[in-house]
This record gives structure tokens, sequence and C-alpha cells, in this order.
């Protein structure tokens, strides 16, 4: 045998328990949850902002971070709603290095994912009752899910897990809504089916379970550019490009149309600082096509407290420790910018 058992994982029934959602945060989430499905819905036109770190490694910073977010939301609340960005699963395209929280609840020690597990459901939950907003998360195991579903209003399906099956019927059966990502090939029609596969009923085979979902009205696209063969990065973001995918997109005829535009990784190749001005030129995009207007909902944004990155072991407060972010004041200008355009 290959495998060698470490720890037995708690179930989320033990989890919940030991790490207890409130009856006033759950409050919280309905309202947030409404809100944010209403935009999706068409019923609300504010643009929706996913921002925050690459990666969340460190729960005070995180919430530190969230905390100063709540105060811009109440600047922005009539042309923005703010998701915070808690990504506590970190894909790697070669399987080393950081993984993310659940996986290594200190980065500066062993992997421990019993333990990363209860830390990711604490600083959600932290997050929430310090800043009144609901956060975002990336589903990189679908069987992580149960123990967050009670907590987060936003799922993400990344650019390498779009494709898999299992993320798919997955995502049919959340209640809050997925953006699905186009692949790093950037095949429109492998996303398309996936939002496609994800709005659809299913019955399948889920953590110990045969279960049938109903299918997710609020499954959408995220334009995140994409890479060549020669591993040049091409964006998706320009206005040609939104054009095309718009139509292609509502071809389909699926429900609730939507796209993300995410303004890092393929889209800047990788330059954080370009991320203004991508979001400004989609923005303009909105303007000039009404088709644009309507379909193209929002950003996702990489920001943290420090500009830039580092590695694990500097230890510099608000700083990530995977990709580079923009700056805290970088972040506050970007988002009156998109209110003040929007």
């Amino acid at each position: 045998m290959s495998f060698t058992q470490i720890r037995k994982l708690p179930s989320s029934e033990e989890v919940k328990l030991s790490e207890p959602f409130s009856d006033r945060l759950k409050l919280i989430k309905t309202e947030r949850d409404n809100q944010i499905r209403s935009v999706f819905e068409n019923k609300d036109n504010r643009i929706l902002l996913i921002i925050g770190p690459c990666s969340a490694h460190d729960e005070n910073a995180v919430c530190d971070y969230v905390s100063r977010l709540s105060s811009l939301q109440e600047k922005v609340k009539e042309k923005i709603i703010l998701i915070p960005r808690i990504y506590t699963n970190k894909p790697r395209t070669t399987g080393q290095g950081y993984k993310g929280m659940a996986h290594q609840p200190d980065p500066h020690k062993s992997p421990n994912i019993a333990e990363g597990i209860r830390a990711i459901r604490r600083m959600h939950i932290r997050a929430i009752a310090e800043s009144g907003l609901t956060a975002a998360d990336e589903m990189l195991y679908p069987d992580m899910y149960p123990y967050l579903d009670d907590v987060i209003s936003y799922v993400a399906v990344g650019a390498r897990s779009v494709e898999n099956q299992s993320h798919r019927l997955t995502s049919s059966g959340f209640d809050i809504p997925v953006g699905m990502k186009n692949p790093t090939g950037g095949d429109m029609k492998v996303a398309l089916n996936s939002i496609m596969a994800a709005q659809s009923p299913h019955v399948f085979s889920y953590n110990g379970w045969e279960v049938k979902t109903d299918g997710n009205p609020c499954a959408h696209l995220i334009l995140r550019g994409a890479i060549d063969p020669y591993g040049r990065t091409i964006p998706n973001y320009h206005h040609e490009d939104l054009i095309s995918i718009a139509d292609e997109y509502l071809g389909r005829k699926l429900v609730n149309p939507a796209i993300l535009i995410d303004s890092n990784h393929d889209n800047s190749g990788r330059r954080y600082k370009e991320q203004h001005r991508i979001c400004m030129e989609v923005l303009r995009s909105r303007k000039y096509a009404p088709q644009l207007n309507t379909i193209v909902k929002g950003f996702l944004i990489e920001s943290f407290i420090e500009e830039g990155n580092q590695k694990s072991d500097a230890n510099i407060y608000g700083k990530s420790i995977t990709d580079p972010c923009i700056g805290w004041d970088d972040s506050v200008v970007l988002v009156n910018d998109i209110a003040e355009n929007c």
C-alpha cells in the first residue's frame, strides 16, 4: 500500500458542534445571500467584487483585512457588494508549495488537515462576527464543502477543477452562487458545459451518500485568461473577447447568464498592478455595449494589507505568501474608482 493513514478526519457534524455558528450570524448570512443572489437574478444592478488575498494563511491578518473591507463597504454600498476572498485551499500547478490553511493551518509547521478544517471554519466565523461580511472560498476539494456550507456566500471552481465531474455535480447542490473559471487552455465550451452541468439536477454519490440535487440557477462564468501551448498568457477581458464570449454564453439559453472578470492571473499576466487598469477597461466596455452591461456583473481582485508577496518564512504581517496582491491603499482607490465608473 502506498497510502499511510495519519489521522482520521472529524465529520462535518463534529466540527460544526465544536465551532458553532450563532443565530445572529445566521441572520447576517441569510441577508447577504439574498443580496448576492439578487445580483445574479437581475434584481440588483450593483457590482460584485470578490476581493482579498490570493490565499488566507494568517487568521489575524485576514480578519483585520476583512474588517477594513467592512468600513469600505459602507461607503460604496449603493454601487458595490464586497465579498471578502477567504481562500483556504490553494491549488498548486506542480503539487509543490503551500496548499492553504485547510491543509497546513500554520505555514511554518507540518500539514495537519484535521486541525486545518477546524481552523478555516473558525476563521470564516470570526471574519463574519467582526465585519458583518460573509465570504467567498474556492472549492478545491468537494468533500471539504460540508465543513463550510453554512458560513460562506460564494464558491469558485478553479481553472484546473472546472472539467472535473465531481466539482460540477457538487456545485449543482449549492444554494449559493458558484463561479466556474475558464480552464487554463481557455476553451469556453468547457466552461459553459460546466455551468450547464451545475445548473442541472443530478443523482450521484457524495461523502458516503447517494444524493439528489436540484441544480444551481446561479452557476456562472469567471474569465481568468488562459495560457497558450508556449506558456504565453492570453487575456480574455478585452471588449471583443467579452462580446464573443457573451454571444456564445447567451446562445446556450442558460439561466441567469453572468460573467465575472478575474483581474489577475492570466488576464494580468501575473502583473498584479494591472488589475486597476483591467477593471477600468471592462467598465468602459460595459458602458459601450448594453449586452455587456447586463451580463458582466463584477470582478475578482487579489488584494491584501501589504503589496506584493513574500516567502512563507518572512513573517511580514498582511502580505501574501502565494501570488502577489495590491496593497490596502491601492485597493481603496480601486474600489472607489469602480464605484464611480460602474
